[in-house]
């Protein structure tokens, strides 16, 4: 039995905001968590994504607010800067009765607007760890007062490097506050962070109703990282895609997909985190009108996407939790129809495939990239049965008179057939076949793990291999899913065929992470985030693997690389 809003001891002013939103009964995430954090405990959240954890947190820190305090009272911690909007977003309409303060905070743009925000009064920051830690050391963000503190999405949070930050933003909180930690899995390092931060937790667990739906076809290609894009348009040439998501890593990632789709001639729309609420409900009806049929999204963009006929879900970039591939395939197969979910997974990811399968208990079928001549074959046929339906209906009159005058005048009927044939097709030249390279196998992750390695383990046991370069076993923080596989720093070339081994002159001394390296890399190069290799942090200078075609861009960037405003310098390892 559902319990209502109403029911929740929540002021009034907040029921009849979450009421104009359309919602009266609360989620089982909802019902279990409000209660407890109006009375002040320390909470692990734990739900699949869609559960409605926001206004689990939203409303309680709404509620306790005090009009006398003129400070920030409550701050949420998020891993990017689409769920900082977002969230924000939503606090915002769940107080728009309770006049409540709220400020979203992030890197990418300017500081000016956002502290003169906060000189003027905040009462809830939602923010990215970066800009909060950038905003705390520039003294115009003082969290003295804060009561409550909410992490958000705590394992994307750990998988992108960001502990030592919320460690960081922490310590500038009073001891005596409530913390409240959400995350889609508990692994050991969050389990971690509970015991140091928060005082004996209550935990909540939502599970998961049902994993992955039977009407789902699923499937997967092993292609090289750089031929995803070759691989995604072969495939819509002979999918029968009537509306199709494709999920990217990233906001940047979706715009740039969009767009080199739409130059291939496969009209395609982005849905991420850059796009104003209007922008975006302007695009989502365009879609379920079918007025488009190709949306490029973000995990978090795509969230409260409720739409039941999309016949297909492509990730571009696997996921790197098992339970964001079940939410993003189950937007197929909805209302009794059947669906597809297409997944190009590079050889370094199939551990990570075979993740997803244990964690879903079902395999998904390996198939082969349609070739060149399958295509070709195909879009000769397509172009023979439109004509054959012509030819059925018998409805070409004035085509006749054309042909008639033009074999009046000497041509030959089947060249003029022919060369009718060939204006048919002139669109296709918009959809030139990329070519696909050969397959480059690379080792597992176990087997690697598996080979004795020079430095491969510190004093107290624990791998040296995580991404942050420092071996705490806190996992990885390169955004793009990379693993920072240390074989020594005195290696000069990289390990990797096709990459070139690059060294930045700051590590970590400077405070150097692996998200700032792919970061400035990407944007002053103008490369790919994703196409970046292995990241080895060392004290005082920082390995990056970059691949051969962009070193000559790489090093055409050098002078204007900066990481937390410091210059910094690119050169080929010698």
């Amino acid at each position: 039995m559902s319990t209502e809003f109403s029911m929740l001891n929540l002021h009034p002013q907040l029921v009849q905001a979450v009421s104009e939103r359309g919602y009266t009964e609360a989620t089982p995430i909802q019902e279990a968590v409000i209660p407890l954090m109006l009375s002040g405990q320390d909470v692990i959240g734990q739900a699949q994504t869609g559960t409605g954890k926001t206004a689990a947190f939203a409303l309680p820190i709404l509620h306790k607010l005090d009009r006398d305090i003129n400070g920030i009272q409550a701050i949420v911690l998020c891993p990017t800067r689409e769920l900082a909007i977002q969230v924000a977003r939503a606090v915002h309409e769940y107080g728009k009765f309770s006049d409540v303060r709220v400020l979203p905070v992030y890197g990418g743009t300017p500081y000016g607007r956002q502290i003169h925000r906060l000189k003027r009064g905040v009462d809830v920051v939602v923010g990215t760890p970066g800009r909060i830690i950038d905003l705390i050391q520039r003294k115009v963000l003082d969290l003295s007062q804060v009561s409550t503190v909410v992490l958000d999405e705590a394992d994307e949070m750990l998988s992108m490097g960001f502990v030592e930050d919320i460690e960081t933003i922490l310590a500038q909180t009073p001891s005596q506050r409530q913390t409240t930690l959400f995350s889609a899995t508990v692994p050991p390092p969050i389990r971690k962070l509970a015991q140091k931060y928060m005082d004996n937790p209550e935990s909540v667990t939502i599970k998961n109703k049902q994993l992955t739906v039977a009407a789902i076809e699923q499937r997967y290609y092993l292609v090289n990282e750089e031929d995803k894009l070759a691989a995604l348009t072969r495939l819509f040439e002979v999918e029968p895609i009537t509306s199709a998501l494709i999920f990217a890593r990233t906001r940047q990632g979706t715009g740039e997909l969009a767009n080199e789709l739409n130059v291939r001639g496969f009209p395609a729309e982005v849905l991420n985190g850059d796009l104003s609420q209007e922008a975006r409900e302007r695009v989502l009806n365009r879609f379920r009108k079918t007025q488009i049929k190709v949306l490029v999204a973000t995990d978090v963009a795509a969230r409260g996407l409720d739409i039941d006929d999309i016949s297909h879900v492509f990730n571009f970039d696997l996921p790197q939790d098992s339970e964001i591939y079940v939410h993003r395939v189950g937007r197929t197969g909805r209302a009794g129809r059947t669906g597809v979910a297409i997944s190009l997974i590079t050889p370094k990811e199939q551990w990570r495939l075979r993740k997803i399968e244990s964690y879903t208990r079902q395999k998904m079928t390996q198939t082969d990239l349609p070739t060149e001549a399958q295509i070709t074959a195909l879009r000769s046929d397509e172009l023979q049965e439109r004509m054959m339906v012509w030819l059925r209906r018998g409805r070409c009159s004035q085509e006749r008179e054309m042909v008639e005058k033009l074999v009046a005048e000497g041509n030959d009927a089947m060249e003029i057939a022919a060369a009718a044939l060939k204006l048919a097709r002139a669109e296709e030249k918009q959809r030139p076949i990329a070519p696909i390279g050969e397959l480059r196998q690379t080792q597992s992750r176990g087997q690697r793990t598996r080979k004795p390695r020079q430095n491969s383990r510190n004093g107290n046991g624990r791998s040296n291999d995580s991404r942050n370069g420092n071996g705490n076993g806190n996992g990885s923080n390169h955004s793009n899913g990379r693993s920072n596989r240390s074989n020594g720093s005195a290696q000069s070339n990289s390990h990797e065929k096709g990459m070139v081994r690059m060294q930045l002159s700051m590590g970590k001394k400077q405070g150097v992470r692996p998200n700032d390296v792919v970061g400035t890399i990407a944007y002053h190069a103008n490369i790919p985030g994703r196409s970046l290799g292995a990241i080895l942090i060392e004290p005082h200078h920082t390995l990056v693997d970059v691949p051969e075609q962009f070193v000559p861009q790489v090093l055409g960037g050098n002078g204007s690389y900066q990481i937390r405003k410091q210059e910094v310098t690119i050169q080929v390892n010698q």
